[in-house]
């Protein structure tokens, strides 16, 4: 079963993979863009020393980041060694002091109005239930508390990384797009909702060198333009996306 899966990814991971965790995001391949997306994420929290639930953090890495700029953070795991590897990581960059580790499933939290926000980072398309996952985050909040969640969109369950990991571990890889997060928060009670780009879409955008024709409205600059104002105005509720929800 997934959750059994989850339990023991990290034992099936092995050394190499406890370290590539312990040391995230440093040791990924997408580092700068992990980077941007907590600096992103971190711009949309209310200040310090707001209280923090990381749900489904994994190693730690983002709690601890979270905890250096000043938060007072909660993480949640459903594997104790992850939750041990979290508390490990809190210990290396000082800040035990401003992190708790709980291991439990966050299809089911009894921590209810405790939080000013709520995080799911690359969590929740690993739930079994992504709708009993966001009911405990809007019960885990305050009036007024905010959920946040950066997921995968459309199509992450096909593609090639998702399916292997799928067969070899046995864990969910499911498409979490915008209009599904949306639908559950409403059934959760969650009132006010904003979709926000990723940041590889930003890149792909405005930091990938490009060559166009001079001419100003080439029909290549007319399509960036399109997608620019498409990205403002009228966001893609099928691919992932960063998605804040309002208690």
């Amino acid at each position: 079963m997934p959750k059994d899966a989850e339990r023991a990814y990290l034992a099936n991971i092995g050394e190499d993979g406890a370290h590539h965790s312990l040391h995230k995001p440093f040791s990924d391949p997408y580092c700068g863009l992990e980077l941007a997306s907590i600096g992103f994420i971190m711009g949309l929290l209310p200040s310090p020393p707001a209280h923090i639930l990381d749900m489904g953090c994994g190693g730690g890495w983002t709690s601890q980041f979270f905890a250096r700029a000043g938060y007072t953070v909660t993480g949640q795991d459903i594997a104790p060694d992850m939750i041990a590897l979290a508390q490990e990581n809190a210990r290396i960059n000082g800040v035990a002091d401003r992190t708790t580790f709980v291991c439990s499933d966050f299809e089911n939290l009894d921590l209810d109005g405790q939080f000013d926000a709520a995080i799911f980072f690359d969590a929740l398309h690993h739930a079994d239930d992504e709708a009993l996952a966001i009911r405990s985050a809007y019960r885990a909040l305050k009036p007024g508390g905010m959920l946040i969640t950066h997921e995968p969109g459309e199509g992450h369950s096909t593609a090639p990384g998702s399916i292997e990991a799928m067969e070899r571990y046995g864990v969910n890889e499911r498409d979490m797009p915008p209009h599904l997060i949306m639908a559950r928060g409403r059934e959760a009670g969650f009132t006010g909702f904003r979709v926000l780009p990723m940041p590889h879409v930003l890149q792909d955008i405005f930091y990938t060198p490009r060559t166009y024709p001079n001419r100003r409205l080439s029909a290549r600059r007319w399509r960036m333009t399109k997608r620019v104002l498409k990205l403002l105005f009228e966001p893609d509720l099928k691919q992932g996306a960063i998605v804040v929800l309002t208690k």
